[in-house]
């Protein structure tokens, strides 16, 4: 799995078995069964070694940092229910989702874990996040961040056997999600096979506080210690933050964040007026429903989760410290909620006065856990602020894993931005090296291409991309705006398995899609960790894709807002990983 995970591995001297009815408030680490801890789980291990042993939690007085107390669910339960129930057979023909959803929540919970996960059902109150944790999650070239299932329950009943039952059918839903069709996709782009993986199982409790029917976090982060995006004075070597309210959920779903350099706090981003922010911000946030009972559905990942907007926000006091609010005389931001006007998430009081020293742990951390893994690394947590600036916070650590480092050495003159054979350059590329073997091109058609339609695009993509795996051969996407976002009016809604066949991925702005790229989305982790290139071209920045040379190549397919066309000779993409500089050159 890698010499990085090999460190993460050693992280487990504080890790101790779980005994039932005892209490281990001062625990913050335990688990139940044998076989492996996962990916996910040995990364917070060696967190939880790193902060008791190295960190200064002096220098930050008044602000915790920790990892929430969690209970690890080692691979020999996921093992024994699985050959207890004769599920593998499942394998021979896979099914739907669906199916095997089913299959796994009518199966029967093996007895020997019965009266440990009983007794924790009987202590345990409060949110509880059940996060897969597998064998193969976060490993080095093969990090399947966000490709199976987290799911989030209340745990508040009033009944022990209602608790027990709900932990029980989240426990199947992030274990059926091993072989769901995403993961199943992903595997074979990464080469391995389904029998190849394990799950283990996380408990954790989610960081947040009671807000009314709402539970939820002040501010949820994703960290990375090295930037294919950075801009202005920043440096790549500097890393990003991704900053959103709420839970988590809102940045891996590729939903608008805050994204700054942990180097230059108070740099703004690139907009053209204040006022763009408004609409390039976040403007809703995921919570924890403690509310209303909902529709019975274990299938559904976010069956117990609520979206919230910014009224909802200011009426539970969460936005005190996090958002500015835009005077539309000046057309500036003012850090603060303490006078009328429309709210921007933009974490000014927080990054401009420092009333909380979230950037400045954040940057120990990164620099902490890129030492000890060596090399750079991706991080993520939550953070709970008090209403008063002068109370405690709380820093909960969530995840760590190492990031693809690039180690062939690619540099690109300025003259290779020029010519008359050159499709498209960017200056903001992610990925590292020189691909010269594709000759598929999939491109939305620019002559009629709406927003409103960006749902029905994502299902003529699919089609195209079964077609191209069948066959195997890798190609070149372009489309307009953000891929992999959920919202439809940001860019085109596919997943993962919509686009696999993609080796190299265009992403065009348009004067009405000007966001930038979703950094802290696990979509794009997952992209770069498989050496798909990705470039972004603006529209406003003299960059440009040749389109008219496109619609001269021999078409292999053709629909309503797609086109698929075959090169007679290949493509030549070249990326810089280190100057983040892109080109593609035709024959």
């Amino acid at each position: 799995m890698g010499e990085s995970m090999a460190t993460l591995g050693k992280g487990t001297r504080h890790a101790t078995p779980f005994r039932r009815y005892t209490h281990a408030a001062e625990q913050r680490y335990r688990y139940i069964g044998a076989g492996d801890f996962g990916g996910k789980a040995l990364g917070l291990a060696f967190m939880e070694d790193l902060l008791r042993e190295s960190f200064p939690a002096d220098r930050f007085p008044r602000f915790e940092v920790a990892i929430p107390h969690l209970i690890v669910l080692r691979t020999s339960m996921f093992h024994d229910f699985l050959e207890q129930n004769g599920l593998r057979d499942l394998l021979d023909d896979p099914p739907s989702d669906d199916r095997i959803g089913h299959a796994f929540q009518r199966a029967s919970f093996p007895e020997r874990y019965v009266g440990d996960l009983m007794s924790l059902a009987d202590s345990l109150r409060g949110p509880l996040a059940i996060r897969s944790s597998s064998r193969l999650e976060d490993a080095m070239f093969r990090p399947f961040a966000g490709v199976y299932a987290t799911k989030m329950i209340p745990n508040m009943q009033s009944e022990p056997t209602v608790r027990f039952r709900k932990l029980i059918e989240a426990i199947k839903f992030v274990w059926a999600s091993t072989w769901f069709h995403e993961a199943r996709m992903y595997h074979e782009k990464a080469g391995v096979g389904a029998d190849d993986e394990a799950m283990a199982v996380i408990l954790q409790q989610v960081a947040g506080r009671h807000h009314g029917p709402r539970f939820y976090p002040t501010v949820s982060g994703v960290a990375r210690s090295f930037n294919y995006y950075a801009f202005g004075r920043a440096k790549p070597e500097q890393g990003v933050v991704d900053l959103a309210l709420g839970l988590g959920k809102h940045i891996v779903d590729g939903g608008l964040v805050w994204s700054y350099s942990p180097a230059w706090p108070k740099l703004p981003p690139p907009v053209n007026s204040a006022s763009d922010l408004l609409n390039s911000t976040q403007t809703t946030f995921w919570s924890v429903n403690l509310g209303d009972i909902p529709t019975y559905d274990p299938l559904r990942e976010v069956e117990y989760l609520s979206l919230g907007d910014l009224a909802d926000a200011e009426r539970d006091g969460t936005l005190v410290h996090i958002a500015s609010t835009y005077d539309a005389h000046a057309d500036r931001l003012q850090p603060g909620t303490g006078r009328d006007g429309p709210r921007v998430i933009d974490f000014g009081p927080i990054l401009q006065f420092k009333m909380f020293p979230i950037n400045e742990v954040v940057k120990l951390l990164l620099e902490m856990c890129e030492r000890e893994v060596g090399q750079p690394v991706e991080i993520e947590f939550a953070v709970e602020l008090p209403k008063q600036s002068d109370a405690s916070a709380k820093f909960s650590f969530l995840q760590v894993r190492p990031m693809v480092a690039f180690e062939e050495v690619v540099r690109l003159e300025d003259s290779e931005f020029a010519g008359g054979n050159l499709l498209t350059r960017s200056e903001r590329a992610l990925g590292n090296g020189v691909d010269e073997r594709i000759r598929d091109v999939v491109y939305v058609r620019p002559d009629t291409f709406d927003a409103a339609d960006t749902a029905r695009i994502a299902q003529e993509i699919e089609a195209i991309n079964l077609e191209l795996l069948r066959e195997q051969r890798p190609c070149l996407l372009i489309g307009f705006g953000r891929w992999g976002t959920n919202d439809p009016w940001l860019g085109t809604p596919v997943v993962w398995s919509q686009i696999s066949s993609a080796a190299v991925i265009v992403e065009v702005t348009t004067p009405r899609m000007t966001v930038d790229l979703s950094q802290g989305s696990h979509f794009f982790h997952n992209l770069s960790s498989l050496g798909v290139s990705y470039f972004s071209v603006r529209h406003d920045s003299g960059d440009t894709v040749d389109f008219d040379w496109l619609a001269g190549q021999p078409l292999v397919n053709e629909s309503e807002h797609v086109r698929h066309v075959r090169l007679e000779q290949p493509l030549a993409v070249k990326v810089d990983g280190r100057s983040a500089r892109g080109v593609i050159h035709h024959g």
